[in-house]
């Protein structure tokens, strides 16, 4: 029996790229993920449009999550239209041609004893 888990649009209202961090390490280094499983049989064109509380919104940063995986991004490296400013809150939307989940994670290094948050996005439809 096949299964359909997912949905087609989500929405993190809870942004915000730390400003420093205390390791120099990619794994060590404070960043804002939105993590995407995509366990149906299709894969996914995922759009991502970025909100700020001062000035329009940015986006759609565009990515393929394949059927059957999952794929972690994160804000950081964001680059096309535009890079995600750090110590900036913001939100985001993200819409996709096949159903998906979102989790939004968060690893603040900024002190020596490391903050991580992770949470379910919203699911709109």
């Amino acid at each position: 029996m096949k299964t359909s888990v997912g949905r087609y649009t989500w929405a993190i209202a809870e942004g915000y790229i730390p400003p420093a961090s205390t390791g120099k390490s990619r794994e060590l280094a404070s960043h804002e993920t939105v993590c995407i499983l995509n366990a149906s049989e299709q894969d996914a064109r995922v759009e991502i449009t970025v909100y700020f509380a001062d000035r329009e919104p940015v986006g759609p940063y565009v990515f393929d999550v394949e059927a059957r995986r999952t794929r972690h991004l994160r804000f950081n490296d964001f680059e096309d239209p535009a890079p995600i400013p750090v110590n900036t809150d913001f939100s985001s939307v993200i819409v996709s041609t096949a159903p998906i989940v979102v989790q939004h994670t968060r690893l603040d290094s900024r002190q020596a004893e490391l903050a991580l948050l992770s949470t379910m996005a919203f699911a709109a439809d």
